[in-house]
């Protein structure tokens, strides 16, 4: 997904290439705000709108795939 951003020539990180794999989400989400990026994902989670309420994000796209294999 990132590097379909990138193409577009947004910039976009992944949680990899920032090297804080396995994270919590509230971490990865704190990050985000500092770095001011909207959150792209397949986790469910940033989808609470009770945790992650979006008027203190730059975004939050979740996305619902048929399958979530690679």
């Amino acid at each position: 997904m990132a590097e379909l951003f990138i193409k577009a020539g947004h910039d976009a990180s992944t949680v990899r290439d920032q090297k804080i794999g396995g994270a919590t989400d509230e971490a990865i989400a704190t990050i985000c705000q500092a770095e001011e990026r909207a959150i792209v994902t397949v986790d469910m989670d940033f989808a609470d709108i009770r945790t992650y309420p979006p008027g203190l994000y730059p975004g939050i796209l979740e996305f619902r795939l048929e399958s979530q294999g690679r």
